[in-house]
Formats: structure tokens, C-alpha cells, sequence
């Protein structure tokens, strides 16, 4: 009985930036719980490649999620055409690194446009579905940087702070028709995003000796987190950011 708390089966999950990375991981992961599976990102061809990699087909969605009226007229035709979509993971964002006394203007923008509008504009396409339905699931895509900050990322230490006080008032207003809104802070994973820092054998070596667990995280340990919250087994849980990342926020 415990165990169908977990059960994904008859949900359709849209997972955003899902072509690699993180997104590719919590789909596969999700498709593996039951789910049934919405691919997104703005490249047709690197999703279409994505999409081969499941054992199941999955759908796929192309579309600008910093574009607010391309991100709801796409939601809007999939619901009509396809179904409903049950449960939203808000993955898709960007890194940039720099001195923040010469950080460039343009990337500040990009990054408040990439990791902090598409979560509002694909949160509010969706969740105007789910709202009539009376339930849906919404994953928010934070990070250790949400809390913590470093040299060089002060800007998108910003937008993950951002992301974890929007999944609050999400939560806030939206708790009321029956959705779960959370954040999931992953602390540092071997990922594309991070391939520069994977490599970079000195903040390697700083970062085993600064995390308790003493490695970077394994993309597949965020499955379980996600399926957690996208399943009835959170239905309670509500405005909370779980941070899974080694013990590195828990520890000075």
C-alpha cells in the first residue's frame, strides 16, 4: 500500500530542458515511475535525439520557455490535442560566470530571462489547467545557490533565490486549488552545466573536502526526491525546497 503512495501511473509529466543534463534524468526517472512523459527545450533536433534514449515513446514539445506567449500557446494546444498535463518540472536554466564588478549587462538579462521567467511562464500556463482540474504537481528547479552564494555567480545565486521564493508563493496562492508547489536544490552534480568545474581538479579537490558526503552528485540521486514530490505521497508538502546535495548546505 505504501509503495502505490509513490505510483505515477495515468500522470503525464512535462519536464522543461529535458534534452540532457538534470531534465533528461528526472524524465527517464519519471517515465520509470509511470509517468507518461513531455520533453521540452528549444532545440527539435537535440530532443528528438533525447526522445530515443527512453525504452518508452515520450512526446515531445518544442518551444522558448523565456517566451511567455509561446510557452502558453504551446500548453495550451498540447492540453487541447494531447491531454492534460498532471505534473510540471520547471528544470530549464542557465549558468554564467564573472566577476560581478564586470559582469556583462546582456547576461545578467539572460539569466533573470532563463532561470527566473520561465519558471512564471510556464508555472502559470500549466497551473491555469490544473487549477479547473482541482490538482496538479509543480517542481521547481532550485539550487544550493538558492541559500548559499560563491565568487563569480552572484547573479545567479539571484535567480535561484528567486526560484525558491517563487515555489513559496506559488504554493501561497495556488495551494488552495489543490496543488503542490516545491522546489527541488540540488547542491553540485556532474552534469553539462558543470562540466568546466568537473574538470577543474583544484575546485574538484575543494569541493570533496567542502561537501560531507566528499564527491559530486550522481544526476539519478535527484530521481527520487522528484518522484516523491510529484506523487501522493507529498500531498501535504507544500512551499518546501528540499535541498539534496551532499550535506553541503548543512555543514560550514
Amino acid at each position: 500500500m505504501s509503495l502505490q503512495l509513490f505510483d505515477l501511473k495515468g500522470r503525464r509529466a512535462l519536464v522543461t530542458g529535458s534534452s540532457q543534463g538534470i531534465g533528461l534524468a528526472l524524465a527517464v526517472g519519471l517515465q520509470a515511475a509511470g509517468a507518461a512523459i513531455v520533453l521540452n527545450g528549444r532545440d527539435a533536433g537535440k530532443l528528438a535525439t533525447a526522445a530515443e534514449s527512453f525504452p518508452s515513446p515520450v512526446d515531445v514539445l518544442a518551444f522558448d520557455v523565456t517566451d511567455h506567449q509561446a510557452a502558453r500557446e504551446a500548453i495550451d494546444r498540447f492540453e487541447a490535442e494531447t491531454g492534460p498535463i498532471d505534473i510540471l518540472v520547471n528544470n530549464a536554466g542557465m549558468q554564467f560566470r564573472s566577476a560581478l564588478e564586470d559582469f556583462p549587462a546582456d547576461a545578467f538579462e539572460q539569466l533573470l530571462r532563463t532561470n527566473i521567467s520561465s519558471v512564471f511562464n510556464v508555472g502559470q500556463a500549466v497551473a491555469r489547467h490544473m487549477i479547473g482540474r482541482g490538482q496538479g504537481k509543480i517542481i521547481n528547479i532550485a539550487s544550493v545557490q538558492t541559500a548559499l552564494a560563491r565568487p563569480s555567480i552572484a547573479p545567479y545565486t539571484a535567480t535561484k533565490g528567486a526560484v525558491g521564493n517563487l515555489t513559496k508563493g506559488m504554493a501561497t496562492d495556488w495551494a488552495r486549488y489543490g496543488l503542490q508547489c516545491n522546489a527541488i536544490a540540488p547542491g553540485y552534480f556532474d552534469t553539462p552545466l558543470n562540466a568546466a568545474l568537473v574538470s577543474d581538479e583544484t575546485f574538484s579537490a575543494w569541493l570533496e573536502k567542502r561537501t560531507p558526503a566528499g564527491r559530486w552528485g550522481k544526476v539519478e540521486e535527484l530521481v527520487g526526491a522528484c518522484i516523491f514530490l510529484t506523487s501522493e505521497a507529498s500531498s501535504f508538502v507544500n512551499g518546501h525546497i528540499l535541498y539534496v546535495d551532499g550535506g553541503i548546505t548543512a555543514s560550514l
